[in-house]
This record gives structure tokens, C-alpha cells and sequence, in this order.
């Protein structure tokens, strides 16, 4: 492993890596990764063009599904830009409220459009014009991982209201599966929210964290099982909806 840049903003640790391997795979990859060692993405520097990590393909996946014809998509996380510049011909915007992170994905991963706010992804998206959009991901971690105040019910139907019907919410969590009670939890908020909500999950072991994606529409969800790159759709049980505190 090679390490490119270590870079602490206000917020948090950042350090950008290259690596023969990336998860069991070979290659030569080149990462971001924040201080507790969660990569947050990924390029093949030799085909630039792929999509490494299996939650972005996955997203991408749902949205060219339940979306495909987009208007407007707005992002609460930017990562290293890979679903945003996988949509360059299309309205995308992101909020992203650390401008290390920007700087880091236009420095080492190619990130080459100026569509980030920067800022609270919450307090951006409210200032969006309601009915405008089509599509939500939220994609935002702290080391304490998803943000609370992005988890609760009265976010969900801050989401609701900016979306033109029937609307894609997907969220990017991490949790150790079905019993996870916080992922629970928010599925509870969204689902009292959206009328159709599909959960999935990555195999793993249940001590493991793991990507756990959520989707919530007005409108009956749907995917196919050879896209999801591994994610597999699983029930959850209801949870107590998190609330603004």
C-alpha cells in the first residue's frame, strides 16, 4: 500500500491510498478511506471507467429501474463522486459538508463537475424547491456513522416534500443485518413515510458491519437480482422511528 495524502480537516481524518488489492480483488486500486478505516470509495486505475465498490453499482442499479428518467437527483455524501460522475449528462446535485472530501475527489479521483454545495446536507436539500426532484441518496457517514439528524422520521418527510411523485429515496447505511436496530429503526422512519420500502444486504458475517441499503417510493420497487451487485433483499422487523431531538 501506498499512501498519496493524510489530510484532518474539521471534521475528520482523511488519507487517499493505492493498493494492488482491494477486497480479495487484484488490480491497482486507489482508495479514500476515512480514520476508521471505512473506504468511502474506489477507482481501478486501469479502467477508470469501472465501478469498484459494490454499493455504488448497486444504487445505480435501482435508480436506472424505479428513475431511469430523471430530471433532478440530489445527493447528501459525494465520497469520491462515482455515482455523480456516472450521471455526468445528467441534473445531479450533491451536498457534501466537508470541502476536504471535495478537494481530495477532484485532486486523486477525476471529480470534474461543480455541482457540490457545501454545507449540511439537510439544511441544503430544505432549500430546495419543493416537487423538484426525482431521486434522493443519502450516502453521508461520521465515525458514529449515519447522522442522526438524517435518520429521523421528520427528515424523511423533509425528503417526501422535495420530491415529485412518485419519487426514489435511497439511503447507503451500515449495519450488522436484520437485527441491526438502528438500520431498523430508520426503515420504521421511512417506511411511515413511503407507502414501498425494499431493504438489502451485502453477505457477510452477522458480527460484521456491512453495507445495508433502503429504498422508499410512492410507487411499487423494483430490481433485479443479477444487478445488485451481491445485495440480497431481506425483511426487517418494525423499529421505534428515530425523532428530532
Amino acid at each position: 500500500m501506498i499512501q498519496l495524502a493524510n489530510v484532518k480537516s474539521a471534521l475528520q481524518r482523511m488519507e487517499v491510498c493505492e493498493a494492488n488489492e482491494l477486497y480479495g480483488e487484484t488490480g491497482r486500486f486507489r482508495y479514500l478511506r476515512f480514520a476508521d478505516d471505512a473506504v468511502q470509495g474506489a477507482i481501478d486505475l486501469r479502467r477508470p471507467e469501472r465501478i469498484v465498490l459494490e454499493y455504488p453499482r448497486a444504487l445505480i442499479h435501482l435508480i436506472d429501474r424505479n428513475a431511469p428518467y430523471f430530471r433532478g437527483l440530489f445527493m447528501i455524501g459525494l465520497g469520491i463522486g462515482t455515482i455523480a460522475a456516472h450521471y455526468a449528462d445528467r441534473e445531479v446535485t450533491v451536498a457534501e459538508i466537508d470541502e476536504q472530501v471535495v478537494e481530495l475527489s477532484r485532486t486523486y479521483f477525476r471529480y470534474r463537475r461543480d455541482n457540490v454545495l457545501i454545507g449540511d446536507g439537510r439544511q441544503m436539500l430544505a432549500e430546495q424547491a419543493d416537487g423538484q426532484l426525482d431521486c434522493l441518496v443519502l450516502d453521508a457517514f461520521t465515525k458514529e456513522g449515519t447522522p442522526h439528524h438524517l435518520s429521523t422520521l421528520e427528515f424523511m418527510r423533509l425528503a417526501r416534500d422535495k420530491l415529485r411523485k412518485p419519487g426514489l429515496m435511497l439511503l447507503n447505511l451500515m449495519g450488522k443485518g436484520a437485527g441491526d436496530k438502528r438500520v431498523r429503526a430508520i426503515h420504521t422512519a421511512l417506511a411511515q413515510v413511503f407507502p414501498h420500502t425494499m431493504a438489502f444486504l451485502l453477505p457477510g458475517k452477522e458480527s460484521e458491519q456491512r453495507n445495508m441499503l433502503l429504498a422508499g417510493s410512492a410507487h411499487p420497487l423494483a430490481y433485479d437480482s443479477k444487478a445488485m451487485a451481491g445485495f440480497a433483499e431481506i425483511a426487517l422487523e418494525p423499529g421505534f422511528a428515530p425523532r428530532d431531538r
